[in-house]
């Protein structure tokens, strides 16, 4: 059997593959078993923020798995020391706690939320609010926060204590009550249509948060580590969350998840009220702080920015394309008459690696993607929308 038929045979049915097999990469490029090329602007969900198999996150990874693979939480861990370092004196927060994915990143903010308002107001103080169009994760409790109903299905009873709100300071004022802990936001809602928040509604989320002593918690999976043009996406807007969570695009490539808090919270989580058999992975430590190494450099940041300015030009200059959404190189691409998602698989089959976000093409590419790659892409679309 090949890969293809052993997948269907042996993994579970959860993801709705395109009909290709990648076996390496490197930079942009992606080649699948057939020896086939493929532009990829996708990255992974923006996971391979620096492109396949950068030749210095490659050894940093290869030197680290070389020397201990492994420890438990019971010992420290340098790499991980080191990235907490980084994370903490690059932003205004104190303390991180790490995990392996987005949605245990959150699972932490959530419960450190409910955890600082039970050590300060006592039972009852727990709902969080979250926004219409969110997308926070697939665990259980994840899900429940997620402001879609059509993930509410299927796996009941889900986690309580979640009441959702449209983006406009009225509603999260209506949402909001004596129960409320926190308010959990996307700056930009990836999966919900790369939908970015207005940026005086963020700020004054935040006033109306301090105001009412309601913690402000603000997912960074995706925009996070670069992917908007700064470190971390809040920047744009003018504004620090008391919790803000990464993950993606930070390990390069490797599984991580990070949850970062401010001075005043730095002491509300205890050894035994959370924890992760691999969070601070020493392999995947040295991966992230190559990463960040690269990523936080202004310059390195202006580029992004850049470059999105210049992907969107082009983007909007051909036919058949009706508006053009994006912070940095987080990009969503609104279709005339076409379905995004055939589009999409039409885009495969000439070579370019491109995903959706509910009825919009999306594209996340390598932070570090060149301006004739980025020229290359918008001509595979261009050809596929004449196609199509």
């Amino acid at each position: 059997m090949n890969t293809k038929e052993k997948d269907s045979q042996y993994i579970m049915h959860t993801y709705g593959r395109y009909n290709v097999a990648l076996k390496s990469g490197k930079g942009c490029r992606a080649f699948d078993e057939d020896g086939r090329e493929y532009l990829d602007v996708s990255s992974g969900i923006g996971v391979n923020s620096l492109g396949y198999c950068d030749e210095g996150w490659v050894e940093a990874v290869t030197k680290q798995a070389a020397t201990i693979q492994h420890m438990s939480n019971y010992f420290y861990c340098p790499q991980a020391s080191d990235l907490a370092e980084k994370l903490c004196t690059l932003t205004p927060f104190s303390r991180v706690c790490f995990s392996n994915s987005g949605a245990e990143a959150n699972e932490c903010a959530i419960k450190v939320a409910r955890k600082y308002s039970f050590d300060k107001y006592g039972k009852g103080r727990d709902e969080i609010v979250t926004l219409r169009d969110s997308f926070h994760g697939r665990t259980v409790t994840t899900l429940s926060a997620t402001g879609q109903d059509v993930f509410h299905n299927y796996f009941f009873p889900f986690t309580e204590g979640f009441k959702y709100s449209n983006p406009d300071i009225d509603s999260v004022k209506a949402a909001v009550s004596d129960k409320t802990c926190a308010v959990l936001i996307e700056c930009v809602q990836g999966e919900g249509g790369v939908n970015i928040l207005d940026k005086d509604f963020v700020k004054q989320l935040r006033a109306f948060c301090d105001e009412r002593d309601i913690l402000l918690i603000a997912d960074e999976v995706q925009t996070g580590i670069g992917r908007t043009g700064k470190l971390f996406c809040f920047e744009n807007f003018d504004i620090t969350p008391d919790l803000v969570t990464s993950a993606k695009g930070l390990g390069g490539g490797l599984p991580i998840g990070a949850c970062l808090c401010t001075e005043k919270l730095k002491d509300v989580m205890q050894p035994s009220t959370h924890g992760s058999t691999f969070a601070a992975n020493p392999v995947v430590c040295a991966g992230a702080n190559y990463v960040l190494g690269v990523v936080c450099d202004e310059e390195f940041l202006s580029e992004v920015n850049k470059k999105g300015e210049y992907l969107k030009k082009k983007l909007l200059s051909l036919e058949g394309v009706r508006s053009v959404r994006n912070l940095g190189l987080m990009v969503g691409i609104e279709l005339e008459d076409r379905d995004a998602h055939d589009i999409a698989l039409k885009c495969v089959e000439n070579g370019l690696l491109i995903i959706t976000a509910k009825s919009l093409l999306r594209m996340l590419p390598p932070l570090n993607i060149s301006y004739s790659e980025l020229d290359e892409a918008v001509e595979i679309l261009e050809k596929t929308l004449k196609e199509n």
